[in-house]
């Protein structure tokens, strides 16, 4: 439910974005200032933050106990699944961070530029930083495919559906994956560019990732296409509160 919230917020804000009717940034920092703007918008954050606990804490679970189904105890499951708990209790600390500290968190193109930065400044910074623009960018196609071929029913009581539900929560996914799998491509590839041409400006966060997209020829509709999608996942994700096996394997 958390993750859902999230990415919706993410992908109307980008519509917003694409339409000229919105000066916040399309990404987590953007989301938690959209939240924190309204009445009771503090309770809601800590609701977010005490989701992605939840969810670090289930995926490292996963990565101590295995994931459910034939193949969940390998190590490549398990370091997968150690990857998203380290993601999401980023998130996490953000969130918190956002509403302890400074309530003015960075964008995260901000923070994909000041980071570039400083790995570029070591000694094989520059090589570190190709490598991991060229992992986002993998991951992207393969998040892509992930929801194209539909891998992820197997993660979804599907039994417990009727036939139109499944076949809604079906066409969700495929829609949502596709999209995020765009954004985090879009992402590799632009910090992929800038550890070849030595520019850590030329790194891009969700938000420079999403505006990118309407600077190609498709224009503005792209982005809308993409932010929608994002709104998509956002939902296909509550889907996922209610249906997901979270079993240890």
């Amino acid at each position: 439910m958390a993750r859902g919230a999230i990415y919706i917020l993410i992908g109307v804000l980008a519509v917003q974005i694409a339409s000229g009717s919105s000066g916040k940034q399309a990404d987590t920092a953007g989301a938690l200032h959209t939240v924190a703007s309204h009445p009771g918008g503090i309770f809601v954050l800590w609701l977010l933050a005490v989701g992605f606990a939840g969810l670090t804490i289930w995926r490292f679970a996963e990565a101590v106990y295995g994931q459910p189904g034939p193949g969940g105890r390998k190590a490549g499951k398990r370091l997968g699944s150690l990857a998203r708990a380290v993601l999401y209790a980023f998130i996490c600390g953000s969130i918190v961070s956002f509403i302890l500290v400074t309530g003015g968190a960075t964008s995260s193109n901000t923070q994909s530029k000041d980071a570039t930065a400083r790995l570029m400044a070591h000694g094989g910074g520059r090589l570190l930083v190709a490598l991991i623009g060229i992992g986002l960018a993998v991951g992207g196609v393969a998040v892509a495919l992930y929801g194209i071929r539909k891998k992820f029913v197997k993660h979804l009581h599907m039994a417990q559906m009727s036939r139109r539900t499944a076949k809604v929560v079906k066409a969700l996914g495929v829609v949502g994956n596709l999209a995020r799998g765009v954004v985090f491509f879009v992402a590799g590839v632009f910090l992929f560019d800038a550890a070849v041409s030595f520019n850590p400006q030329k790194a891009q966060g969700i938000d420079g990732s999403l505006l990118k997209l309407a600077t190609t020829p498709l224009g503005p509709g792209l982005l809308v296409a993409v932010a929608l999608g994002l709104v998509i996942f956002g939902i296909y994700s509550v889907c996922e509160a209610r249906w997901r096996e979270v079993r240890a394997g």
